[in-house]
């Protein structure tokens, strides 16, 4: 188990570094933050031209082939930046599961088209009726008609549904709300006429949306994995999702502890730098120390992920650790700059929206905590 980026790895994440420090400035962050859109087509098809909306598709389905650590490396300098658009819930949500879950006619349909930037992928799991995480909850039913399923009812903070081309959607084929079993994963056009979207007004200013689906028709062909057994791909997916929220959240931090380092050595107070002084050292000190931890369970767990060893636990005492570790770090961040990070010209205020979203997404900290006690035969 070695964490050290090989040279590849490295290769892509200076790479990465500097396309995001030029393409996703603060001022362009902003400016998506208000646009309906969320990003821009030059950012998209710079993106596409560096290959990492294939990065980690099967070479034999169009893509480049790399591994989900690879891909680690590229969310960290993507949250550090804090490029906005669909690449998560395209790259993972819709990626992930076709790769998980699809069959080898839906492979060779859109993994292609995903490489090539040609679709936008959105994933629909939450519900009004959740009163806490818990992505078994599923009311939105779809019946079996003839050779089509018709699915009736409403998603709650879908991701970039209001630029996809395609959303996948659990849906309860059979049983209880909060059975497991009897969810199906269906894929759905988007642009489907029985389908309602609506832009919600968020935190941190990313593209959640309502979905509402009224009698909308699918052929049995879009039947993700086996019927009523959707759970299964939806468990593994979760997985990779919420690793790779970590590594987002890895990269805010680092630039985060950039902007504040940098501010110690130039903001003087009774005459000296404020960074000599013992409580701002242990602030610093503090982020330090919460960032190494971050890192390292987020590198072990994506690397579990990749070696195909079970990550269950791993992966969600990552998200339960790196969720309250970024929300510590930013309110450190915010107390080394005082008022100064509370301005909205300041980049602080962009990062500490970013962590209460991030931790939230995927399931916050109890949700993980839970799911650690299970896999510990606690409950």
């Amino acid at each position: 188990m070695d964490f050290n980026f090989t040279d590849e790895q490295k290769m892509l994440r200076d790479s990465a570094r500097g396309f995001c420090e030029k393409m996703s400035p603060m001022g362009y962050v902003l400016e998506m933050e208000k646009s309906e859109k969320g990003y821009t087509p030059e950012l998209w098809n710079a993106m596409v031209e560096l290959g990492w909306m294939g990065l980690i598709i099967p070479e034999e389905y169009g893509g480049v082939g790399m591994g989900f650590m690879d891909l680690i490396v590229l969310l960290e300098e993507m949250g550090r930046m804090c490029v906005p658009g669909p690449f998560f819930s395209t790259v993972i949500l819709g990626g992930y599961t076709l790769l998980t879950g699809g069959s080898e006619e839906q492979k060779n349909e859109y993994l292609p088209r995903i490489a090539a930037g040609e679709l936008v992928f959105s994933f629909a799991y939450t519900e009004p009726g959740m009163i806490k995480f818990d992505p078994s909850h599923v009311t939105v039913t779809a019946k079996a008609e003839g050779e089509s399923f018709v699915i009736d009812g409403t998603k709650l903070f879908v991701s970039d549904a209001n630029v996809a081309d395609f959303i996948i959607v659990s849906a309860r084929t059979s049983g209880e709300a909060n059975d497991k079993k009897g969810i199906s994963l269906f894929l759905v056009d988007a642009k489907d006429p029985g389908i309602s979207i609506t832009q919600l007004s968020t935190l941190a200013g990313d593209k959640q949306c309502e979905v509402v689906f009224k009698g909308v028709t699918v052929p049995k062909a879009n039947l993700i994995g086996a019927l009523d057994d959707g759970w299964s791909v939806m468990e593994k997916v979760m997985l990779y999702a919420s690793v790779g929220k970590c590594a987002e959240m890895v990269g805010g931090s680092m630039r985060v502890l950039d902007l504040v380092l940098d501010y110690c050595h130039q903001r003087v107070q009774f005459g000296k730098p404020i960074g000599v002084f013992q409580a701002v050292q242990h602030h610093c000190a503090n982020m330090a120390i919460n960032l190494q931890g971050s890192k390292f369970i987020t590198y072990k767990a994506a690397w579990m992920l990749d070696e195909g060893m079970p990550a269950t636990r791993i992966c969600a005492s990552a998200k339960a650790w790196v969720s309250e570790a970024y929300k510590r770090f930013v309110i450190l961040g915010h107390q080394v700059f005082a008022g100064t990070g509370f301005m909205v010209e300041h980049e602080m205020p962009m990062y500490s929206r970013r962590a209460r979203a991030a931790e939230l997404a995927f399931g916050d900290a109890p949700y993980y905590r839970k799911v650690v006690a299970q896999d510990l035969k606690l409950g």
